[in-house]
């Protein structure tokens, strides 16, 4: 399950996608329209920050805006930097490989077998799934709503 966490990162992100190029946003401002905790959000920024997908500036006129082009940010890597691997169980997982203690034969195991098909699923769809191609997504969604 995506953390609350994840999930107001990518809200976040989504909402500085669509805000005005080179024009930094406050906190204040993203907590209150995306109903983000401000706390739990200074958090997440800063997060997002050191990992160079946001850039902050400081003083009256401050705050944060993309680093990157929507294009060039995945949401895979963003769920991936807040809840780690992709992978329901260790024993599929690429960087967090553990061996399940009551599994007899990995080589044999259908559960393995498919949890390692459900995360390259997930991997195929979120590695390829950048914050641009949400953005589009919500434009279909909306005119979907108004033609119908």
């Amino acid at each position: 399950m995506l953390s609350k966490k994840a999930k107001y990162a990518l809200k976040a992100l989504e909402y500085l996608a669509r805000q005005e190029k080179d024009v930094p946003v406050h906190i204040s401002e993203i907590s209150t329209q995306q109903k983000i905790p401000r706390k739990f959000l200074e958090v997440i920024l800063l997060e997002l920050n050191r990992a160079g997908i946001l850039q902050s500036k400081k003083g009256k006129a401050g705050g944060y805006l993309l680093l990157k082009k929507p294009e060039e940010i995945y949401i895979g890597s963003v769920i991936r930097l807040f809840d780690g691997p992709l992978a329901l169980t260790p024993c599929v997982s690429y960087k967090y490989y553990q061996r399940c203690e009551e599994c007899v034969d990995e080589a044999t195991c259908g559960i393995r077998n498919l949890m390692q098909e459900l995360r390259e699923a997930t991997n195929k769809i979120l590695s390829k799934t950048s914050l641009a191609n949400i953005l589009k997504r919500e434009k279909k969604l909306i005119q979907s709503l108004i033609e119908n």
